[in-house]
This record gives C-alpha cells, sequence and structure tokens, in this order.
C-alpha cells in the first residue's frame, strides 16, 4: 500500500511502503512515464540534469531510495528484490500504471528485479551500466570499497568519485569531487545504510530470470567505466538476446553525469521507437 502527497510545481509527493519507509519522489514533464532509480548512492539528485532534459518528451520520475536522502529507512532487509517492490509503491503513488524504468549500476539489476516481479507494469527497460551476477572483478572491486567505508568514510567517498569518471572529467570538474567528500558517509547509520546495499547488489544474481525479462531492453554502458567494466555489458546482452546494446567510448562509469548530451539522446530515441 502506498500513499501519496502532492505539492508545488516540481510534483514532489511520498509513497509510503507497508514497513514504513517514507519515500520522497518528484514528478516532473509530461508524456510517457519514465522512471529513473539511481544505483549504489540511492539520490534523486543523480539524474538532476538529466531528468531536465528528458522532461521536455516524458513524464520522469525519480526518487530518493529508502535510507537515503530525504527518504526515510524502513524496517524491511535491503535486498534488491525489495528495492524493486519500492518503485511499484512509488507508480502506484504517482498514479501511473505503466513506464520505461531507466536503471544506473544498482538501479539496473533493480530494474531486472521489477521486470521478474511485475513485468505488467513495464514499457521497457534501459539497463545502464549495469551486469547480470558480479565478476570476480567486482566482488574484489566492492569488498575493498566495503573494508575503506569501515576505516575511513572520507577516503570511501573519494575513491568512488575519482573511480566513477574520467581522470580528465574530475580534474576540469572538481567541484564534483569536492561534493563528494562533504557527502561522505560519516554517521554510523549512513555507513550501515551503504554497507547494506553494497551486500545487496553484490548478492543479486539474474541469471535465472532473463526469460522472464520479455519487454523491449536498452543496454547501455562505456567502454572506460571501472566500476562496472564493457564486459559486464557484454555479457548482459549476451543473456538477452533481444536487446540492443548500445556503449559509449568515453564517460566512465557515471556517464550519464559526464556525457549528458549523448546519454539522453540515447535514451530518448530508444524510448521514441517503442511506439
Amino acid at each position: 500500500m502506498s500513499t501519496a502527497s502532492q505539492s508545488g510545481a516540481a510534483g514532489h509527493f511520498t509513497a509510503e511502503t507497508p514497513d514504513g519507509a517514507v519515500l520522497h519522489a518528484t514528478s516532473e514533464g509530461q508524456g510517457p512515464t519514465l522512471l529513473l532509480v539511481s544505483g549504489l548512492g540511492g539520490t534523486a539528485g543523480f539524474w538532476k540534469s538529466n531528468a531536465t532534459t528528458l522532461a521536455r518528451s516524458f513524464r520522469v520520475i525519480r526518487f530518493d531510495q529508502r535510507g537515503i536522502g530525504a527518504s526515510t529507512r524502513g524496517t524491511a532487509a535491503c535486498t534488491i528484490d525489495q528495492l524493486a517492490q519500492d518503485c511499484l509503491g512509488v507508480l502506484d503513488a504517482a498514479g501511473a500504471d505503466r513506464t520505461v524504468l531507466l536503471g544506473h549500476s544498482t538501479g539496473g539489476c533493480i530494474g531486472q528485479a521489477l521486470g521478474r516481479l511485475a513485468p505488467e507494469r513495464l514499457d521497457g527497460l534501459i539497463l545502464s551500466a549495469t551486469w547480470l551476477k558480479p565478476s570476480r572483478y567486482m566482488t574484489s572491486l566492492f569488498g575493498t570499497r566495503r573494508a575503506i567505508l569501515d576505516e575511513n568514510p572520507h577516503a570511501y567517498a573519494a575513491t568512488a568519485a575519482l573511480l566513477a569518471y574520467p581522470p580528465a572529467w574530475i580534474e576540469a570538474n572538481w567541484a564534483t569531487y569536492e561534493a563528494a567528500l562533504t557527502s561522505a558517509p560519516v554517521t554510523a547509520q549512513a555507513r550501515q545504510v551503504v554497507r547494506e546495499r553494497i551486500d545487496a547488489l553484490m548478492s543479486f544474481d539474474g541469471s535465472a530470470s532473463t526469460a522472464s525479462l520479455m519487454m523491449p531492453i536498452l543496454i547501455l554502458g562505456a567502454r572506460d567505466d571501472m566500476i562496472v567494466p564493457a564486459f559486464l555489458q557484454e555479457e548482459l546482452a549476451a543473456a538477452l538476446p533481444g536487446s540492443r546494446k548500445t556503449m559509449l567510448d568515453t564517460g566512465g562509469h557515471f556517464f550519464p553525469v559526464s556525457r549528458p548530451d549523448a546519454f539522453t539522446a540515447n535514451v530518448a530515441e530508444w524510448i521514441g521507437e517503442l511506439g
């Protein structure tokens, strides 16, 4: 069960989950619904520049995931399936029967889970910088990041930003790095939320569910991604033979931020072809 309250021109609303989490969301624009689901960070703010562009053609919904930003944690265990159920709660609160779901990184795992749990709610899936199941590289990388998180949250935030963007881009946009340090998970509660989200993404394995993903699927990636390497998008595309795959040559893991024009153009073009 979800409840919604609308206020303001930006279309802010909330969705309350059965376990008591209150998810803060925004709806902007008009047209076919596009639900944006961010990755490990879980914030609606990740999509800010993309949402402004996409809202010219679509009704764009984005939200802070449970325990992140303005949204409260609730009591349910943090799993990819639970985060997918939270997406359904947001859609219900927004009065959206169907949507294209655009999930980046962990958000793409959430999208795969929603495609299995409620395929009737999806007109399409866009899986951006995501994976089918963790590789040895990802397991080692996120295990290391988890250890850094416990020892030094500022170092965790610094390495996350440095890994997420091409070096030349982060050098030219140093305020992004400084903002990452400012939002480091310094409290015990914040670190626990990050820790459980890392555990959730590392436990995800969509291998057994690919046959249930019958909706149109677009796979996006960047060849210089150091967090979710390009070979994982290749593996995902091979497991979903009806999907389309588009790879940017550059952009790093956060290519929706570093390459916003190319990213939104690919998204809008593909959705436009759905008819």
